[in-house]
């Protein structure tokens, strides 16, 4: 139980390190496939750019979430 004890201490950033991968792949997917999207209709690109952006703040949004977490609720 002692070994469990002084692990504790960098779960929340072993945690955050795991949930930092899955906006790291939602950004890498919006990216793509607005890149995408724009080669397909280049006269919609200044939509897609903006819903583009939007997605991106969204996504780093839940990231951002994630560091403050730790500190939170952290003891």
């Amino acid at each position: 139980m002692s070994a469990l004890a002084e692990v504790s201490g960098s779960v929340a950033s072993i945690g955050y390190g795991l949930a930092a991968i899955g906006p790291g792949i939602g950004v890498g997917l919006i990216f793509g496939n607005g890149v995408q999207a724009m080669a397909r209709q280049p006269e919609a690109a200044g939509l897609i750019r903006s819903n583009m952006f939007i997605g991106f703040a969204l996504t780093e949004a839940l990231a951002l979430i994630g560091i403050v977490m730790p500190f939170v609720y952290g003891k």
